[in-house]
């Protein structure tokens, strides 16, 4: 997942979502305490949590769920037909993120609403967290203080993949957090609105899929992928040790500048790599793809990140690796 910062053109690799504060003394009626229509399902008496057996339902595999907009479940339509107060904005998709979109709702009694919804989440609650289903999908709710609230349908399990919503309220987040994701469940089981999917497009590839192994263990011994996203995966082997991350996001063309570097990546390929020092030895290499909407191009983007204890060639590791996916990626 990427950090959604727009002032360079590099984004981060990382999307961390921070909880923004909210007064709470508002005055009006407690949307926590309002009557939501919700279906979610109870767990079993006793049973703790569902099942953690495999997630089968094609609506919710991953290759689906890649070319699924996201902010076609926050928009004044979608939001006002769930009675959680007035919509006065357009949803807001993220500039660096294929499958991330905000928007926000004041409560009747005229209390903000921030809601932020992610396909293919991985930052997620854990399973002990797992209060009941919603379309036949576990469902994962975590408070965190007294206004933040995460709420999660899993699409996948072991690893951990969501279509998650985080709230921050100043009521009762969780509440407005299930009615929406029960809403999503619904709708991405009914003809969800998906992304147009030109030839050669890196929305529909399988970033795990998008290196070969042989390249990647080269410079990470024994790694075994992992998603960390619907468009974003990871090699690591072990704790503290070096990682590779391989990921596709929209955003600005990238340019020399800020300390960041051309660099040749083959098959008329340029990227601009850059190295960042610190804990540990770290370089980024980018490059534009395709067109996407706009002024805004398809990316992708190998992440390398040394051993704790720094050292080596950090940028060197990255473009090997960079250099093996512009040979995988889609072709118009």
């Amino acid at each position: 997942m990427f950090s959604d910062v727009r002032h360079r053109r590099l984004p981060k690799l990382f999307l961390l979502v921070t909880a923004l504060a909210l007064p709470l003394t508002a005055c009006g009626p407690d949307l926590g305490k309002s009557n939501f229509a919700r279906t979610t399902v109870p767990a079993a008496a006793g049973a703790g949590q569902v099942a953690d057996g495999p997630i089968t339902d094609p609506a919710v595999a991953a290759a689906v769920l890649r070319t699924i907009q996201p902010c076609q479940f926050l928009t004044k339509d979608a939001l006002g037909a769930l009675g959680l107060g007035t919509v006065e904005d357009d949803p807001s998709p993220s500039s660096i993120a294929f499958d991330t979109c905000r928007n926000k709702v004041k409560d009747p009694g005229g209390k903000e609403i921030r809601l932020e919804l992610e396909i293919g989440s991985t930052l997620l609650p854990r399973a002990d967290k797992t209060t009941g289903q919603a379309g036949g999908l576990p469902v994962r709710v975590e408070k965190t203080g007294d206004t933040d609230c995460t709420v999660a349908a899993m699409t996948a399990l072991n690893p951990d993949l969501a279509l998650a919503v985080s709230v921050t309220y100043a009521g009762d987040p969780c509440r407005p957090g299930q009615t929406l994701v029960e809403a999503v469940v619904q709708k991405v089981h009914d003809s969800p609105e998906k992304y147009s999917t030109p030839s050669g497009t890196v929305l529909t590839a399988d970033p795990c899929a998008m290196a070969d192994t042989a390249v990647v263990t080269s410079v990470v011994p024994s790694a075994k992928p992992t998603p960390s996203g619907l468009h974003s995966c990871e090699w690591k082997d072990r704790a503290g040790g070096p990682g590779v991350t391989v990921g596709f996001l929209p955003g600005l063309p990238p340019l020399v500048g800020d300390g960041y570097s051309k660099v040749d990546l083959g098959n008329g390929v340029t990227g601009f790599r850059k190295q960042q020092t610190g804990d540990s030895a770290r370089c980024k290499v980018q490059w534009q793809h395709r067109p996407w909407q706009g002024d805004d191009v398809e990316l992708a983007q190998v992440d390398y990140q040394g051993d704790t204890d720094g050292g080596g060639d950090p940028c060197g590791q990255a473009v090997t690796v960079a250099k093996n996916v512009v040979t995988k990626l889609p072709k118009a």
